[in-house]
């Protein structure tokens, strides 16, 4: 019976820690966690950009990775670039924003 309990204890440790290992990020993949975090701030950046009125938010695509956000697309002036990098700045969670939008 021992020798039972010690080898489901034995299972379940290799299951726990193949879930753990499974959900954590790597240098190029994020982890579950990570992700619905980079997917609240994505939705937020947009956000604050869509209530911006001088901003196009169909013109400016945002991904987020790791609290990375990079703002691409087109921008009708660099006041406006630089406005959406000051929007994105401001919300919470992002650690730094990469600018990849054009002037049009």
């Amino acid at each position: 019976m021992k020798r039972i309990a010690n080898y489901l204890s034995a299972i379940f440790l290799a299951l726990t820690l193949t879930v753990v290992v499974g959900c954590a990020s790597t240098a190029k993949q994020e982890g579950t966690g990570e992700y619905f975090d980079d997917s609240a701030i994505t939705t937020k950046v947009k956000a604050v950009i869509f209530n911006e009125p001088t901003l196009k938010v169909a013109e400016i695509n945002v991904e987020t990775f790791k609290g990375v956000v990079q703002l691409s697309g087109f921008v009708s002036s660099q006041d406006a670039a630089a406005k959406a990098i000051e929007l994105a700045r401001g919300v919470g969670g992002v650690k730094s924003v990469k600018d990849d939008m054009r002037v049009k």
